[in-house]
């Protein structure tokens, strides 16, 4: 089975040799993604509402790009180094996702790679072929 990736160009992805999202077969995997604009800097500063869009956006965008949209998802985690922002998090969550909710966590984590970045977010999604 051949696999597909998607590449958003970070910094990141080449210093560490990853990829934004795979498919390998009907499943997808997109990587922790994290609120980073166009210029590579994080978007949103101290917002935890801004900061999750940008990451949905993202992984939106990375999903296209495989032939799936936000309602092939089936599993978010959120990692996030402030768990009293949860509804904020959520609230874009529900924005994105709520039209077909997937199974969900959300996680407080000590830190990002960023200190300005509040979260980063995982999906795994599920693109079954007609039969």
């Amino acid at each position: 089975m051949p696999f597909e990736r998607v590449f958003t160009n970070t910094v990141w992805e080449q210093r560490v040799g990853y990829c934004r999202a795979v498919r390998a077969g009907d499943c997808i995997y997109v990587t922790g993604t994290a609120p980073v604009g166009e210029d590579g800097g994080v978007v949103g500063v101290g917002d935890g509402y801004v900061q999750a869009r940008r990451c949905f956006e993202i992984i939106a965008k990375a999903l296209g790009q495989l032939g799936a949209s936000m309602e092939n998802v089936v599993r978010s985690r959120m990692f996030v180094t402030d768990i009293s922002l949860w509804e904020d998090y959520g609230r874009a969550h529900k924005e994105f996702l709520g039209g077909a909710p997937p199974a969900t966590s959300m996680v407080e984590v000590k830190s990002l790679i960023d200190p300005a970045m509040l979260i980063e977010i995982e999906i795994d999604a599920v693109v079954m072929k007609a039969s």
